[in-house]
């Protein structure tokens, strides 16, 4: 298998489950690099190496990024979810000694979103949302989107991310919003009626 060491250390850190779903999202994350041009090895990397601090306790990943020197928003402070990301980074950097930026951004990422997100963090970003083992409702309309459209999928993502964390009121990073926004602008942006010139 590739990545042989990177599979054996998520199967040691990770639930059975977990680590499904972590090849489920490599092989996905592959699969949309190559529709859309990114760079298929680091997708694949990024998808096992996503969740690899994810089931670690919170408070275990709260003292990593303590340990590692990273300083929490307050934002970030208070979504327990973001952790297993911040922390994942962190792992990936000093673990693994990957210093590849596009691949730690991906990662780092993968679960808030941002704005002026690059190819590559996109597609890591929805080859969790759509690997073979999500079951959620709608994760068959998020698949079709993905297929024809990245950003009609970031909206998808993005606007069920939003109602999710606002139907249970947790916060919204600010992460978050801003990548929402800057779809939904640039959607509007292409639905504006260019104004014809006079004369």
């Amino acid at each position: 298998m590739r990545y042989q060491e990177d599979v054996e250390r998520i199967r040691s850190r990770l639930s059975e489950k977990r680590f499904i779903h972590s090849i489920n999202v490599a092989v996905e994350a592959e699969r949309l690099s190559l529709r859309y041009g990114a760079d298929p090895e680091k997708a694949y990397r990024c998808g096992l190496l996503h969740d690899i601090m994810k089931d670690d306790p919170p408070e275990v990943q709260r003292e990593y990024i303590r340990r590692c020197g990273i300083v929490l928003t307050a934002e970030e402070e208070s979504s327990h979810k973001l952790w297993h990301s911040i922390a994942g980074v962190a792992y990936m950097e000093r673990e693994l000694g990957i210093t590849d930026p596009q691949m730690l951004r991906a990662v780092r990422y993968h679960t808030s979103a941002r704005a002026g997100m690059e190819l590559l963090e996109k597609i890591v970003y929805l080859a969790d949302f759509t690997s073979a083992d999500r079951d959620y409702n709608g994760v068959e309309r998020m698949r079709q989107k993905v297929d024809r459209s990245l950003e009609e999928a970031m909206e998808e993502g993005l606007s069920f991310t939003v109602c999710e964390l606002a139907g249970k009121g947790a916060v919204i990073c600010r992460d978050t919003f801003e990548a929402y926004n800057e779809i939904m602008l640039g959607k509007r942006a292409e639905q504006t009626p260019t104004p014809e010139k006079e004369g």
